[in-house]
């Protein structure tokens, strides 16, 4: 838990890295299964990145996670989506009584779902006119991030729930990578082209508002982002420090780390891009991060979907990585 803004700032001056010994191991494992060298491609690339961070040739998904945060922002005012703001809490309820694609696709995953509503009764500020949050509120939403790494979670995927998010989202991203406001503005929950020119002003307008401000990780994020942004960068700080690979979803979940990103580049050494979304932003931002995504579906949902999808990739990984038999034990010509 962070109880200062200079503990969250500490904890990034402090990233753990993954074992290049485990990684040696497992790679040597790779080389020696009964198959030609490669030849799994991306499967074989995630076993080892999963072996550095257990720490083992072996690595296992015991218990995989997925946690959906959901704000309320008080730039939605704006006009800036096709729904209003009520949604946000309509869809957590869904979540709750388990009918939305997110429950259906953590299933098929095997993983456990948490969605971790955050103060949807109090939006945060517009941020065209002062900081989203202030400093207690960004780091509430930050530590409600980091509780969701326990014991016993071994993979974590995010994902958000937010009316008018993918302005916040792109608010970040713009900040921290620059760029104009039509370069990360994108359709989000579906709004015409006049909603999207709403939207790019609604960004220019934050952009300048915020422009002498520090661009530190914290303050970008209190100032641009949401309490579900600032709580999957918590929870993606969290679990580096546990050691806990963790799944991106889309642009809005990916936005979260931009801030972080910039300052500290390696906050993206332990997470996987589950998907590129359909959102215009997610693929640029998924280039300046330097990750590569898994899977290419179109899909624009939100809500972790992409990456719970992407959880069944990497279980494949691993189960060709500790189940095949190497060339020795197979009596097969070759290894």
């Amino acid at each position: 838990m962070f109880a200062t803004p200079d503990d969250f700032a500490a904890a990034l001056a402090a990233l753990p890295s993954a074992s290049e010994a485990s990684r040696a191991v497992a790679s040597e494992r790779q080389g020696q299964l009964t198959k030609p060298p490669g030849s799994l491609g991306r499967l074989e690339e995630i076993a080892i990145f999963f072996a550095g961070w257990q720490g083992t040739e072996r690595p296992q998904i015991a218990g995989a996670r997925i946690a959906v945060f959901a704000g309320n922002h008080g730039v939605a005012a704006r006009g800036v989506s096709a729904f209003p703001a009520s949604v946000t809490a309509e869809m957590v309820r869904n979540f709750a009584n388990g009918g939305a694609a997110i429950n259906a696709l953590a299933k098929a995953a095997d993983a456990e779902l948490s969605v971790v509503p955050l103060a949807l009764d109090r939006p945060t500020a517009d941020f065209t006119t002062g900081p989203a949050m202030s400093e207690a509120e960004c780091l509430d939403a930050i530590n409600a991030g980091a509780a969701t790494i326990i014991n016993g979670i071994d993979l974590l995927a995010v994902g958000e729930m937010g009316i008018a998010n993918s302005t916040a989202a792109a608010a970040l991203c713009a900040r921290s990578f620059g760029g104009s406001a039509a370069d990360w503005v994108g359709p989000g929950t579906g709004v015409d082209s006049a909603g999207i020119a709403r939207k790019v002003t609604v960004v220019d307008d934050a952009l300048a508002f915020h422009a002498d401000a520090p661009t530190t990780p914290f303050e970008t994020l209190r100032r641009l982002g949401g309490r579900e942004l600032a709580a999957i960068a918590g929870a993606v700080v969290a679990a580096r420090l546990a050691r806990v690979p963790v799944v991106m979803d889309g642009f809005i979940a990916t936005a979260s780390i931009a801030p972080i990103a910039a300052a500290c580049p390696d906050i993206t050494d332990h997470l996987i891009a589950g998907h590129v979304s359909a959102e215009p932003g997610h693929a640029r931002l998924l280039s300046r991060l330097g990750l590569e995504p898994l899977l290419a579906l179109g899909m624009r949902l939100g809500e972790g979907s992409g990456a719970a999808v992407a959880i069944n990739v990497i279980r494949a990984a691993l189960a060709a990585h500790n189940g095949m038999a190497t060339f020795a034990e197979a009596g097969v010509s070759g290894g």
